[in-house]
């Protein structure tokens, strides 16, 4: 048994060794990593010990640990009020119009950048559709309001253009509404930049596959859809995962500044419900920390899920775990 235990100590011996021997042959780079490091352990893993706020009654004179033990008391609260209900169906439907409609646009205009011949009309194209992501949420909210105005607005003029009289139909007032302008801003604004990765990995598709296909008789578009299209079906397959992990997290100051009282009905998602509800008193902490974890379990859960259910459909080829 001795003999087992020092040849099985020598093998961990040597790896320790070339370890600390990589480190101090470039400790400049591990020096670089510490820095990213630093900041993943002070605000990602750091505040998960405030986590038990959700199963706390919290009370900022008592502190974290200090506060009474509740349980499950301020999820059950939420999962049985009346808005609950109205609020993750919300948060749920917006979520899965912004995935349907926001996450393959950036991959055809990807393939619609690729397939130009011209360099100078492929660069300015590429700039201009860069160019709203650098826009703040403020910004880009005030501006898609100013556009819809019907009084001083493009819509407002188009309309009496074209021979409308007075004034159209003022569509920031509709519930009905708010999700199409929701989403279609966030296209406008992120499709561009969404698409740099996609073009990055066209890049390198082999040019031998095309000059093949094009022996065979092979169109530009069949060419697009049999070599373009399956060369980035991985980087598209992760990126698909990881915006399934953030299926219903809604962003906050997008939906809260195109909230108003006439389309509460459909504006109405988590983010804001904590921010109202759980944000406003100390009373309210734990109800919105209990909230905010409910939003994050079920993310998780969705996230695990497709990336199984991908990697049995891509024969464990594509996966992120």
């Amino acid at each position: 048994m001795t003999v087992k235990r020092g040849a099985q100590a020598k093998p961990v011996l040597s790896r320790r060794k070339s370890l600390l021997h990589r480190i101090a042959r470039d400790w400049q780079l591990y020096l670089i990593v510490l820095i990213p490091l630093a900041y993943l352990l002070l605000f990602h893993y750091g505040p998960m010990y405030g986590v038990q706020i959700a199963f706390r009654d919290y009370s900022p004179k008592l502190g974290i640990t200090g506060s009474h033990w509740v349980g499950w008391k301020w999820f059950n609260k939420f999962l049985s009020s009346v808005q609950f209900k109205q609020v993750f169906s919300n948060t749920l439907i917006l979520s899965l119009y912004s995935l349907i409609v926001g996450f393959p646009l950036p991959i055809v205009f990807a393939l619609i950048l690729n397939a130009l011949r011209s360099e100078k009309l492929k660069n300015t194209a590429s700039t201009i559709s860069y160019i709203p992501h650098f826009i703040s949420i403020t910004v880009m909210v005030n501006i898609t309001l100013m556009v819809l105005s019907p009084i001083s607005g493009i819509y407002g003029n188009f309309y009496r253009l074209f021979g409308g009289s007075g004034y159209p139909t003022d569509f920031r007032a509709l519930a009905s509404s708010f999700r199409h302008i929701y989403v279609w801003s966030g296209v406008w604004k992120q499709m561009g930049w969404d698409s740099i990765i996609y073009v990055a990995a066209l890049s390198s598709v082999s040019q031998d596959l095309h000059e093949a296909a094009k022996i065979d008789g092979a169109s530009r578009f069949k060419r697009v859809l049999h070599v373009d299209l399956p060369s980035i079906m991985p980087t598209i397959a992760i990126l698909f995962i990881l915006r399934c992990g953030h299926i219903i997290s809604v962003g906050f100051e997008k939906a809260y500044l195109l909230q108003s009282s006439v389309n509460l009905s459909t504006s109405e998602v988590i983010s804001t419900f904590v921010y109202k509800n759980g944000m406003n008193s100390f009373k309210n902490f734990s109800y919105g920390a209990a909230v905010g974890l409910f939003n994050s379990v079920i993310n998780m859960i969705l996230l695990l899920t497709v990336n199984f259910t991908t990697k049995k459909m891509t024969d464990n080829e594509v996966s992120l775990v």
